[in-house]
């Protein structure tokens, strides 16, 4: 039987009935003959006047997050024309055990503490607006992401999480013990992705990932909600940049349609996207130490001396775009050969691959891959990997894989820039890093 109860979101149309109204107290008053609960529930608050003389000393010795139920009137408030509920019976279905940690229901109070206090307790700073307006954004981009490929006859998949090798030959990778064999944690679904273009052609999938980094930064997470498409019979890597640029309009209007008060909460701005520009990696290295005077000469995992891009260098060209060509997302192209994974398509000693930078974050990797049998095991034995090894991945492109390629989009990464959040950990519902294994 489904249980009828009130909403905040529906009072409007119920001023004058009677209701029954169930949350959490926000705040409350206690002014002698009267006093004033704010209740909360899934879609807002109100405020409860108490004038009965029982269940004034009924609510005495509740306290902040206290679960109750209330049965009353719906009025509007004569000074302000504000809906009110003036109680009849309140039922208390849940008392607090402890005294609060956490002032949550004051957003100035929330805003100032510390991360590791922020994730210590978890459990409860979910409950202030400010973090599950996160979150709802984050479903909604999920929401989005997932409407808009089924409506491009892209099919969504569930690949395995745990694995026999990794997809990057066995870096980063978390072991675990599957029965007395060593299996790992999922990097990613990429080689699940690209056996299913061999039978959809187009799929998707929206899961979590896990990279095994000894980083502890704003940007980085253990474990991640990856949203990855794959699609089949491109003509090159354009195919899925252009793809991916009708996908963020979608997903940024959906959130301008649907997410207004929780966007407000950040003073957020919803990007309008029109086109996002483009710079090759090489063209990229140039601009930055010609313009910007930036140097790198980081080595690769192979040993080769290879110019990436760090973290300054992401932020200096997302501010050069923006200043230049009022964008906030750039297109990184071409990037060479060694910094790749073994299956990107290579184009001499560059491949077609890209990154998508957002507000100096990178947000976006994805490329062409290798579709033929022969060469990919040439690339693999090239870089010293097991063929062996990727026996099952192998399989699929025995017997005819068409052209293609797809990428794979940071969910939390993508909420932290939207939102100019100081860490992707609070982007993370339970964040999971070298140091945090808990809540």
């Amino acid at each position: 039987m489904e249980i009828k109860y009130t909403l905040t979101k529906e009072i409007a149309q119920k001023i004058g009935g009677k209701v029954c109204m169930r949350g959490h107290i926000h705040a409350l008053r206690k002014m002698g003959k009267i006093a004033f609960i704010v209740l909360r529930d899934r879609s807002g608050l109100i405020q409860v006047l108490v004038r009965d003389k029982e269940l004034l000393t009924k609510i005495s010795g509740l306290t902040l997050e206290t679960a109750i139920s209330v049965v009353g009137v719906l009025q509007t408030q004569p000074h302000n024309n504000q809906i009110e509920l003036e109680a009849q019976v309140i039922e208390t279905l849940s008392y607090v055990a402890d005294t609060l940690p956490i002032e949550i229901n004051k957003s100035s109070r929330v805003d100032d503490l510390a991360l590791s206090t922020m994730l210590d307790y978890r459990t409860i700073t979910h409950r202030a607006e400010k973090t599950k307006a996160i979150f709802k954004i984050e479903a909604a981009i999920c929401h989005a992401f997932r409407s808009f490929l089924s409506e491009n006859e892209f099919v969504e998949i569930h690949s395995p999480k745990i694995v026999s090798t990794g997809t990057e030959g066995g870096a980063q990778l978390f072991a675990v013990n599957y029965f007395g064999r060593k299996a790992y944690l999922a990097q990613s679904p990429q080689f699940y992705k690209q056996m299913m273009v061999g039978a959809f052609e187009r799929v998707f999938e929206i899961g979590p990932v896990y990279r095994a980094e000894e980083h502890d930064t704003t940007r980085h997470l253990n474990e991640y909600i990856s949203m990855d498409f794959e699609m089949g019979f491109i003509e090159s890597e354009q195919d899925l940049i252009n793809l991916q640029t009708k996908l963020l309009q979608y997903i940024f209007q959906y959130l301008s349609k649907t997410c207004l008060e929780e966007i407000a909460l950040y003073e957020a701005i919803v990007p309008e996207i029109t086109t996002i520009p483009q710079i090759t990696h090489k063209d990229a290295i140039l601009l930055l130490e010609n313009k910007y005077k930036w140097t790198s000469n980081e080595k690769n995992k192979l040993g080769n001396v290879v110019v990436d891009l760090d973290p300054d260098a992401e932020k200096l060209l997302s501010e050069h775009f923006y200043k230049y060509e009022n964008s906030e997302f750039v297109y990184i192209t071409k990037y060479p050969r060694a910094i790749r994974p073994f299956y990107a398509m290579p184009e001499d000693e560059l491949s077609k691959s890209f990154d998508l930078l957002f507000r100096g974050l990178e947000v976006t990797t994805g490329g062409q891959r290798i579709h033929k049998y022969d060469e990919l095991v040439d690339i693999m034995r090239e870089r010293n990997l097991e063929v062996e090894k990727f026996t099952d991945y192998l399989q699929c492109f025995k017997y005819g894989m068409p052209p293609h390629g797809g990428l794979a989009i940071g969910l939390e990464r993508l909420a932290k820039q939207l939102l100019n959040l100081s860490s992707v950990k609070l982007a993370s519902l339970f964040p999971r890093d070298i140091n945090r294994l808990t809540p």
